[in-house]
Parts: C-alpha cells; structure tokens; sequence
C-alpha cells in the first residue's frame, strides 16, 4: 500500500524525443518491474484500458513499460528494446492491433503480470469506487419515481440511460431492465415485454465514474409481488448476507460461494441459484478476485456480491452490491438492508 495521500499517477509529460513519458507513482511502477523480472517478461504494451490507467495512461495510443522507461507513444515497436524476448501485450488488444504492434518477440498477456498487482486497493480507490457505487445508487433511486406501468423494457432502459449520463456516467457498461418472467434469465437484454401490474422486475446499471467501476442491482415489484415471490427474495437476502459476512481477510474467496450457496441450498432453491456469486471490480468491470480463483481475501480487495435466484418461466432476484474488504472485516460501500421495493406508478 502506498503512503496516506499519494495518488499513484501523475502528470504525462513529452520528453525531448516526442515520446509521452507516463508519470505512474514511482511504488507502482517499481512493483510492475518486480513482476516483470519474475516473469520473464521484458516490456509491456498497453491500449487505453484498465491496465492501461492502472499506470497512469492518458491520452497517448500506447503504453510501454521497459526495465528503464515508462513512455505513451504512438510507435512501441520504438520504444520495446531491441532483443527483447518476451513482450505482455494488453488482453483487450484486437488482432489488428497486435499485428501491428510489428514486435519480433514472444507476445503474452500483459494481465499475468499485471491482474495480481490490481487485485489490492489504494485507500484513494476504495474512495473513488465508493463515489462510483453512491452514483449508481442515485441513478436507482431515481428510477423509482418513473412511471413504469404500460412501458417497455426497452424504454425504460432508455430513460435510465439518461439518467446515468447525467449522473456523470463516464461509460455505461451494462444496463439491465427485466420484467416478469424475463426475470428469470440470468443476462436479460431489455426488449419489446410491456411492464404489468403484478410483475417483478429486475434493474441493475453498471458504469464508470471517476475512472472507476460500480455495478448495483436492485428487485421492484409493480403494484404487488406475484405469488411465492417475496419467500424467494428472502433467501437472496439471507445468501447476500452470507457472503457478506464470508468476506474477511484470511479467507479464500471460494468461502464466499461457498457461503452463499449452503443458504440458497438450504432453502429448496439449490437447483435455481446462480453459480456465479461476484467478481472484483475496480479500474475494470469484471476483474479479481473471482470466486473460482484460489485467491485469499485481503485488505483492500473490492468485490461486487451478486447473489441470484431464477426459477425458468416464473421469476428471478438478484441484488449486486460492492463491499471492501477491510481489516476490520466486510465494508458494504453502498446502501443496506434491501427491502423490497414496489413501484405505485
């Protein structure tokens, strides 16, 4: 972790040769060299990404980092030293793009280096995530006093959209609106499905502000729940809270799905819960820790819990929130509990 108060990046300024030489925090660079040397790898090369941002990126088309040199420059092939054996190479890079790249090298994914050294938060970024995650949650309660009854999910889609480019939003990078039985599909796309009295709906906006990323998800009724309903929204209720309590230092991140899953086993509705209970979130949407990985939880990881029930052809739930892991334990950086909200309009 860094000192109390220093950024991690700083300015970009252009030296002498016309190459933009990145100002990432000299501790942060000195770590990816680190890892760099016990990879054997010899340079990096990124595109505007969040590895790219993680190293203090700003407006130039790439970012090289050598044993010697952080540089953003139009042309890495200028800047990779010659000789170089092995070159990580940005994981979102289209194959133009690396074609292009015209390294003579042996090219491997920059995130074996990198995604480690993401995985712990700067007491700044937990900030800022935290400001991202109170702005998603603006844009919710918004959507609340909307008037949903006769409109599609698509439309309503589109209203939110608004409101998350308002808010700020610097990317929207998934919006979700299901209604009725569309709740029940794990990644609905809004669609033409008209929005009834008696239906449930699900709404979850994931965006980035400041740099960093937030996804929340909440579950409306309109006018009433359908039968059953409420019983299986307790019981992701009761898995978030699981998972929540799961998340402390010490502990593999496999215990968190571990512990959501004994609660929606428990319940009769094992064989309807998602697999998928979270993943990390930060610079990217979707980054470490995941619950699949071995990783053991540490202060400073963020994670976006989303626990989910879908029964086919009736109705699901899912609630995303983030939480900071901390040394005094879970850290929700947003609002809790989550009562089940219903729209009178």
């Amino acid at each position: 972790m860094t000192p109390e108060g220093e950024t991690g990046a700083g300015a970009v300024r252009e030296d002498t040769a016309g190459v933009n030489t990145s100002g990432a925090g000299p501790w942060r660079v000195a770590a990816v060299r680190e890892a760099m040397a016990g990879a054997g790898v010899d340079a990096l090369v990124l595109r505007p990404s969040p590895d790219y941002r993680f190293l203090g990126g700003g407006e130039g088309a790439f970012l090289v980092v050598t044993r010697e040199t952080v540089a953003e420059t139009a042309d890495p092939a200028g800047v990779v030293p010659e000789g170089a054996r092995r070159v990580g190479v940005d994981p979102e890079m289209r194959v133009r793009e690396l074609f292009g790249l015209a390294i003579e090298a042996e090219l491997v994914p920059a995130s074996s280096v990198l995604a480690p050294l993401r995985l712990r938060k700067e007491p700044h970024e937990v900030a800022a995530i935290g400001r991202a995650v109170a702005a998603a949650e603006r844009v919710l309660g918004q959507a609340q006093e909307l008037a949903w009854f006769g409109a599609t999910e698509r439309a309503m889609a589109h209203r939110l959209r608004l409101l998350l480019v308002e808010s700020g939003c610097e990317e929207v990078v998934a919006l979700r609106v299901a209604a009725g039985e569309h709740t029940a599909r794990p990644a609905p796309a809004p669609g033409e499905r008209v929005i009834n009295p008696g239906d449930a709906l699900l709404v979850s906006v994931c965006g980035r502000w400041g740099g960093y990323c937030a996804e929340v998800a909440r579950v409306f009724v309109v006018a009433e729940p359908p039968e059953d309903f409420e019983a299986m929204y307790s019981v992701v209720l009761a898995a978030h809270r699981a998972g929540l309590s799961a998340m402390r230092p010490g502990v593999p991140v496999t215990e968190v799905s571990r512990a959501v899953g004994e609660v929606i086993d428990g319940s009769g509705y094992g064989r309807f819960g998602a697999a998928h209970v979270g993943r990390g979130v930060g610079l990217g949407p979707d980054e470490g820790p995941r619950p699949g990985e071995d990783t053991v939880l540490t202060a400073g990881m963020t994670f976006c819990l989303e626990p989910a029930i879908y029964v086919p052809d009736l109705f699901g739930a899912r609630v995303a929130d983030v939480v900071a892991c901390t040394d005094d334990g879970p850290a929700l950086l947003g609002s809790c509990p989550h009562p089940l909200l219903v729209l009178d309009r």
